[in-house]
């Protein structure tokens, strides 16, 4: 990333509180063009809620959320143009075909025509999707229903792509794939991938690591950088021994 560039996603100083329940405690943070950005943190960390406000869900408390340097306060339209979600939960219909499923939810953006018939080829070539386009959603394995998720969300050509443990329910085999991917999408495509997991090795190869505690940003750094702030030799030791830290105030750092 340039000086000069804009941040695709752009977090400044964003709170949310449930009651006395501080969710996101002045987190700021931001991802690029390319980049792919692994989001760490234990239950209660505060990623689902992040993911929730960037999806323009909830509103922040304080702070702003930018998307291409837009707000949701006056180009909310522009931010969801602009944005590709996929949620731990399915929420593609099980009963009609992917390829209803992907025309459905084009409408939604008002894509049609032969554009969007080019566009569905174009991501069931990308998926291995394109001898299955008229099967039901309901008769395809958990990976390939996973890669439907993802079709549809890549349907509009967002410039980001958010991912609440994206790998949920998918075997070893399938996870590595739907990782690599992601990361060629990233890669080839110039995508913006922010990846929610608990499982570290998925994000052993992302550009940046994020890890949340307590609602505030830990670090914010390379693999490597992340292993060296926790003293660890991997990624998955450094999760481990981030998220035995007692967050105080004073404690959130930038990394290398």
């Amino acid at each position: 990333m340039t000086l000069e560039a804009v941040p695709i996603l752009q977090l400044d100083n964003v709170g949310k509180s449930y009651g006395p329940i501080r969710a996101l405690d002045g987190v700021s943070l931001s991802v690029s063009a390319g980049e792919f950005v692994g989001l760490l943190g234990p239950n209660g960390a505060g990623k689902s809620t992040m993911f929730q406000i960037i999806a323009g869900l909830f509103a922040p408390d304080q702070g702003r959320v930018l998307l291409t340097g837009q707000s949701y306060r006056s180009s909310a339209s522009a931010i969801l143009r602009n944005l590709g979600v996929v949620f731990q939960s399915r929420s593609v219909d099980l009963e009609i075909s992917i390829r209803a499923n992907l025309v459905f939810h084009a409408r939604l953006f008002g894509l049609g025509g032969k554009h969007l018939a080019a566009r569905i080829d174009e991501l069931a070539r990308q998926f291995d999707l394109t001898d299955l386009l008229t099967r039901p959603v309901r008769q395809l394995s958990g990976g390939q229903q996973r890669k439907v998720e993802i079709a549809r969300a890549l349907i509009n050509r967002p410039s980001l792509l958010i991912m609440d443990e994206p790998s949920a329910g998918l075997d070893t085999t399938s996870r590595r794939g739907l990782v690599a991917d992601m990361l060629r999408l990233s890669r080839e495509h110039g995508v913006a991938i922010l990846w929610a997991t608990h499982l570290v090795d998925e994000v052993e190869n992302a550009d940046r690591i994020i890890f949340l505690q307590k609602g505030k940003v830990l670090i914010d750094s390379t693999p490597s950088g992340v292993c060296e702030f926790a003293g660890a030799t991997d990624v998955a030791g450094a999760y481990t021994n981030l998220a035995g830290i007692d967050l105080d105030p004073e404690d959130a750092a930038d990394g290398p």
